[in-house]
């Protein structure tokens, strides 16, 4: 009897051995975070489409887009005019919500776009807690794919250079000559001036919009008259970029980006308020003085900000892309030059997105 004893006390040891070592591995595999840092968790790994792993290439161009459901039909329209406007083997990044990677696909799967190469990511917008407050003068800049760009080097890609491209523009030009433009040492990015082009300048007048520090940031605050930015000095659009991902990495490009949004979130050194809201402040912070400088023909910009202001045909023809930034997007009554962004403008095949016209307009 006492064997019996002393053998079922050593199965029921070894019973508890085996329920704590499986309870281990649960944990540990429920703990161990997928191969995307903190930021991308929370709501399952990002959702690739196709699954594939992308090489590091020469002749590869890896262009990062967002997608928001409301605004699918913009970004088709931007990759199409990408896509058919180059020889250049580009691969588009595509960044959306859990909700939109379905409708992304079969935007892409049941339109022209299906020969287009591509990898769908999901954002996860807690990343930005604590960094963002709400503010009513234009929540449309508080969208949280408006800071998809502060996280390039976060997302899962396998490149060292990228370009970055708003949801409102579209590519005239050849993409690759944009990609192949030459940073200087030390740049992490290459942005287009807001005062480089004298053939926009009477369009800014025109419409009052800011083209220097001094229209972001309130200089009013001790934080801002620390950072020692002439207030003068020429701001950027931060829609249109190329970044060298390995130097943003060592220079740690997305936490300074961080700490501002954080520094905003408790002193409102700038608000949605002024000119460029609250995402590109953090970027002429950071990247003041240390940017390369794009051709100007690669960034036109300012056609979104007023429904009469209007460009010369022959300068929109010179023009390698086109950007309507501002409230006035081509696909909504009123809003100028808006044929030349339609002839690349791709109907929805599941009949979310439509073009909003006089004539469409209840």
């Amino acid at each position: 009897m006492a064997l019996l004893r002393k053998i079922n006390h050593v199965l029921l040891v070894l019973v508890v051995l085996m329920l704590c070592l499986l309870l281990h591995n649960t944990l540990f595999r429920a703990s161990t975070p997928p191969k995307l840092p903190d930021h991308w968790r929370g709501r399952g790994s990002a959702a690739r489409v196709p699954a594939l792993k992308v090489p590091e290439a020469d002749n590869v161009v890896p262009v990062v887009i967002c997608s928001s459901e409301e605004r699918m039909g913009g970004t088709m329209a931007t990759i199409n005019s990408v896509y058919s406007n180059t020889d250049a083997s580009v691969f588009f990044y595509i960044v959306t919500f859990r909700d939109g990677v379905k409708l992304s696909r079969q935007y892409i799967e049941k339109t022209k776009l299906k020969g287009i190469r591509y990898k769908i990511l999901e954002f996860n917008p807690m990343v930005l807690r604590g960094k963002v407050k709400p503010d009513s003068s234009r929540p449309e800049l508080l969208h949280p794919l408006n800071f998809v760009r502060f996280y390039l080097p976060l997302l899962d890609i396998n490149h060292n250079r990228v370009i970055y491209l708003d949801d409102d523009v579209i590519v005239q030009g050849d993409i690759k000559d944009l990609f192949n433009i030459k940073l200087k040492p030390g740049h992490a990015a290459a942005f287009a001036t807001d005062c480089d082009l004298p053939s926009t300048h009477e369009m800014v007048r025109s419409i009052g919009m800011q083209t220097t520090y001094m229209g972001f940031l309130d200089y009013r605050k001790q934080e801002v008259k620390d950072l020692a930015i002439n207030p003068r000095d020429c701001s950027f659009n931060p829609g249109v970029f190329v970044a060298d991902i390995r130097e943003w990495k060592k220079q740690k490009i997305t936490k300074q980006l961080e700490r501002w949004m954080e520094e905003n979130f408790r002193q409102n050194i700038y608000s949605s308020a002024m000119a460029g809201g609250v995402a590109t402040p953090p970027m002429l912070i950071v990247f003041h003085d240390k940017f390369t400088t794009l051709d100007p023909l690669w960034h036109v910009r300012h056609l979104g900000w007023s429904p009469d202001a209007r460009y010369s045909e022959s300068f929109l023809q010179e023009a390698h892309l086109l950007h309507w930034n501002g409230p006035f997007k081509p696909w909504k009554y009123p809003a100028v030059h808006s044929d030349l962004w339609e002839r690349w403008f791709i109907p929805d095949p599941s009949g979310r997105f439509t073009l909003v016209r006089p004539d469409s307009e209840s």
